[in-house]
C-alpha cells in the first residue's frame, strides 16, 4: 500500500485490516499516542476543506506526529504555476507522508508517479475519496455490525459526488449489496459506472427520481449535496440545489433501523429537525474519520502501536 489514489487500491483484507485498526484504536486511544512521534504529514489541499483537512491533522497528532503544509492553492507555489509533479518532488523531502486533494481529476495520481512518499489522494475533483469511503464503511461496520446484505440508497448528487462513486466502488465488494439511485434526471450517475462497475459485477441497482417510496426498503440512506463547484453555470445550480430534502416528514417513511449518513458539509438537503434523531448519524461519521486516517497514516508508514 505505496500510494492510495482509489478505494480500488484496497483490498477487501486491507479494509478488513484498517477497520479493525481503527476500532481498537477508538477503544485503546492511549496505545497508539506516539506511533507517529517524529513523522510528518504534509497536507496539500488545492480546494478548500475542513473535515477532510482537519481530520487529517488531528490524526497525524493524535498519533503523536507533526503537520506541515497549505490549505488552498493560493497560499501555495500553484498561484505561480508550479507543476504537482514538482510540488511533489520537493514535499518528499519534507514529510514522511503525503495527503493531497485537488480539484483535477487525477491530479494525485500524478503526484504518486513523482513522489518518494505515500501519498494519500484526499479528494480529486469528481473521481475518488477513498479517506472518506474509508470512513463511511467503518461507520457502516459499527453501527449496522456488517458491510454485506445491505440496500444502500444514495440521494442527490450523483453525477459529480466523488463520495458516492467511491463508495460504490467499495461496497460492490461485498455479498447481496443492492443500490437505490435517488436523483434528478440531470444529476444521475454517470453511465461510465454504470456500465464498468454496476452492470460488469453484476450488482442490482435502480435509478428513481422520487424519494419516498423507496425509503422503506433502505438499510441505509446515504445523502449528498448538490456542489455548485461542480456545475458549468449558476442557473443549473439554482435550478436543482433544492431537489431533493430530507426532513421529518419523510423520514416517517423509513425503517426504525434505517442510518442516515451524509459527508458532510451540508446545506440544506438535510433538514435540522432530524439532527436528533437516533437514525441520524452524519456527525458521528465525521468523527469516525480521525480514526480511519489514524489507521491508514499507520499502515502506509508501516507502524503498529507496539512502537
Amino acid at each position: 500500500m505505496k500510494h492510495i489514489i482509489s478505494p480500488l487500491d484496497l483490498s477487501v483484507q486491507d479494509i478488513d485490516d484498517i477497520l479493525n485498526l481503527s476500532e481498537n484504536i477508538i477503544t485503546s486511544p492511549e496505545k497508539y499516542a506516539k506511533v507517529c512521534q517524529g513523522k510528518k504529514l504534509a497536507t496539500l489541499f488545492y480546494e478548500p476543506s475542513t473535515r477532510t483537512r482537519l481530520s487529517f491533522e488531528a490524526a497525524m497528532m493524535n498519533l503523536g506526529g507533526n503537520v506541515l503544509g497549505f490549505s488552498s492553492a493560493d497560499s501555495s507555489s500553484a498561484a505561480k504555476g508550479e507543476s504537482v509533479a514538482d510540488t511533489i518532488r520537493v514535499i518528499s523531502s519534507y514529510a514522511d507522508i503525503c495527503a493531497m486533494r485537488h480539484p483535477k481529476e487525477g491530479a494525485p495520481l500524478v503526484a504518486a508517479q513523482y513522489s518518494s512518499i505515500p501519498v494519500i489522494n484526499a479528494g480529486d475533483g469528481g473521481h475518488n475519496h477513498p479517506t472518506q469511503t474509508l470512513t463511511d464503511l467503518l461507520t457502516i461496520k459499527n453501527l449496522k455490525g456488517r458491510l454485506d446484505n445491505l440496500t444502500i440508497g444514495l440521494c442527490g448528487d450523483l453525477k459529480f459526488g466523488r463520495t458516492v462513486h467511491s463508495l460504490i466502488r467499495a461496497m460492490i465488494r461485498y455479498e447481496n449489496v443492492k443500490f437505490v439511485m435517488i436523483s434528478p434526471e440531470e444529476l444521475r450517475i454517470p453511465d461510465y459506472l454504470k456500465r464498468e462497475v454496476l452492470d460488469r459485477e453484476n450488482i442490482p441497482y435502480e435509478e428513481v427520481n422520487v424519494l419516498e417510496p423507496v425509503m422503506p426498503k433502505l438499510d441505509l440512506l446515504y445523502m449528498t449535496r448538490v456542489q455548485r463547484e461542480r456545475f458549468f453555470n449558476e442557473e443549473d445550480y439554482i435550478r436543482l440545489k433544492d431537489s431533493f430534502i430530507l426532513d421529518a416528514k419523510k423520514m416517517k417513511h423509513a425503517r426504525e433501523d434505517m442510518l442516515v449518513l451524509h459527508p458532510l458539509p451540508r446545506v440544506n438537503e438535510i433538514s435540522t429537525e432530524i439532527d436528533d434523531d437516533p437514525r441520524a448519524v452524519y456527525f458521528k461519521q465525521a468523527e469516525y474519520g480521525v480514526y480511519v486516517r489514524m489507521a491508514l497514516i499507520m499502515k502506509l508508514l508501516e507502524l503498529d502501536g507496539d512502537c
